[in-house]
């Protein structure tokens, strides 16, 4: 294999996966939100719902279509570039991709049309219809996607065969019911809510400060804003259960997102901050939190969470045991065609738990069992991944999570009891904040992938051994290609944005609506205060 067909593999397919979860997040949460505007329009039957509903759609079917041409690209990308990890798991991570792509995608496919295209030739309540299973359809999809991708991160329902060299799925329901999975599909849909609300909410700021469709603007503030508080919730929520989760799961994960390095007494502190050194194996400037890592990641005052240093330690022990497991299986191999000793499968089967460890060592020599001491070092401390980018994107994610909280409160609050008038300095930084939440989803993710590493599949396969036999430069022209390519997509997704936000929605509303103006007076003869539903912010 050539030197840098990993790191050039890897880093393709980071690009294409980040550049496609651009997409995700508002095509998660705005379908819903047009879904819920759209009912709104059926309760009401008030045209000015109608117009929010068409608008914000508009802007869902652009994002829509980018999404959709982006993701076809990484499938292929697991035949292209990751051959071997087909071969291996293809058995249990092709089964959710299928059933998204059945399930999930077809039913989008099949309903977006009639979506766009059936107003005029359907009832209200059946359109409506059809743009919540717009949205359920969307939210399928993810589910099964993060299903696959909770597998990765947290291997259950298979075990490895010995004579085809592959993991077989043994039970589809634990697949199905991963805890890893459950908790990241809710956590991710929910981070989807709210990148859309603060794109509702930052877009209707600018038409608020431009003092533009007013009404629009004001209503779909006070939907994205209730929206976006209870998804802002959830998302702290369940990062809280993901948190959980990979203190259990995925310990060497944990431990380098906290730059753990010594296991602490229980229950341990939260680095607040620090600098993690990965040569000299220790933090400098550190500010910590007593108990509150201990009670994030174990819920209880007296379970430790092991550092760094002691997991490399374990799993150095994972390694050597997982050399007698491959010493087994060479053997069983070699018997091929004939029926093995029993007293080798026997050994096998209980060493098999720590074979990915074992092949760590395919790094430093292509035959394992002929691995130095040093060598063996070596793996157990490439089982670290980097430290302090983990460190710091994990802050930063989370950092941003309760700042959308603070805003989501702060809109809801001006729009339910302030009769929705919003001064211009929130204003203003609500549209500053547009770009926040996709900040915050490509660090959610950073943290997720790039904490698994060395591994594809934790603890069964390293990312080492998952790619394809290909030269770097064939990956490095694919990976300049997919580059220029989705420049070009960026551009055109931000071009088509900025066009119909610009030119804002069908003006098939009068700009005063009676209920509007009928409420504002009322609440201005019951307050003294001034809530016309045309002044400006400021008014």
């Amino acid at each position: 294999m050539e030197f840098g067909i990993v790191e050039l593999s890897r880093l393709q397919f980071a690009m294409t996966a980040m550049y496609h979860f651009l997409f995700v997040p508002l095509t998660l949460g705005l379908s819903i939100i047009v879904a819920i505007m759209e009912t709104v329009y059926v309760m009401t039957n008030r045209p000015i719902w109608r117009q929010m509903t068409k608008f914000w759609a508009t802007l869902f079917g652009i994002n829509f279509v980018l999404g959709v041409a982006t993701g076809i690209t990484m499938e292929f990308q697991f035949g292209m570039n990751w051959s071997y990890y087909s071969h291996y798991v293809g058995d249990i991570f092709g089964a959710p991709l299928a059933i998204e792509g059945l399930m999930a995608f077809f039913m989008e496919a099949t309903f977006v049309g009639l979506m766009f295209f059936g107003w005029d030739k359907m009832s209200k309540p059946a359109h409506a219809v059809v743009t919540w299973l717009v949205a359920i359809g969307s939210n399928f999809s993810a589910l099964w996607i993060l299903i696959a991708n909770g597998w990765m991160q947290h291997p259950v329902g298979a075990e490895f065969n010995p004579l085809t060299m592959r993991m077989e799925m043994t039970s589809f329901f634990e697949v199905l019911f991963n805890t890893v999975a459950q908790a990241k599909f809710v956590h991710t849909v929910s981070a989807g809510y709210v990148t859309a609300s603060v794109f509702v909410i930052g877009v209707s700021a600018w038409y608020l400060l431009r003092s533009r469709h007013i009404e629009l603007a004001r209503r779909s503030i006070a939907v994205a804003s209730a929206f976006g508080l209870a998804s802002a919730l959830s998302v702290v929520t369940l990062g809280d259960e993901s948190g959980y989760d990979v203190s259990g799961n995925q310990q060497m994960k944990m431990a380098a997102i906290e730059a753990m390095w010594e296991t602490k007494e229980a229950p341990a502190s939260f680095n607040l901050f620090a600098i993690p050194d990965m040569e000299a194996r220790e933090n400098h400037y550190e500010i910590e939190i007593p108990w509150v890592m201990g009670l994030i990641g174990t819920r209880s005052l007296t379970e430790e969470i092991p550092g760094i240093k002691d997991l490399v330690a374990q799993n150095e022990a994972k390694i050597r045991d997982g050399l007698i497991a491959y010493d087994a299986l060479m053997q069983i191999r070699e018997a091929r065609g004939q029926t093995p000793d029993e007293a080798v499968v026997a050994q096998f089967e209980d060493h098999s738990q720590n074979l990915g460890y074992a092949f760590l060592l395919r790094k430093y020599t292509d035959d394992p069992l002929t691995a130095t001491e040093e060598q063996i070092v070596a793996a157990s401390w490439d089982t670290v991944p980097p430290v302090w980018p983990l460190f710091w994107s994990f802050r930063i994610m989370v950092a941003l999570g309760f700042g959308f909280i603070g805003t989501m409160a702060y809109f809801f609050w001006r729009a339910s009891f302030k009769g929705m008038d919003f001064p211009r300095p929130a204003l203003r930084l609500a549209v500053w904040m547009i770009p926040a939440p996709w900040l915050a989803a490509e660090l959610g993710w950073f943290t997720a992938e790039f904490g698994r590493q060395p591994w594809t599949v934790d603890g069964v396969l390293p990312t080492a051994m998952s790619v394809s036999a290909l030269g770097a430069g064939e990956v490095l022209l694919t990976l300049v290609g997919f580059v220029l390519f989705y420049s070009v997509l960026f551009i055109i997704e931000m071009g088509l944005m900025l066009k119909y936000i610009k030119k804002g929605p069908y003006m098939d509303v009068p700009e005063t609506d009676s209920w509007m103006a009928d409420h504002a007076e009322r609440l201005k003869c019951s307050t003294g205060a001034n809530a016309s539903p045309t002044a400006t912010p400021a008014e």
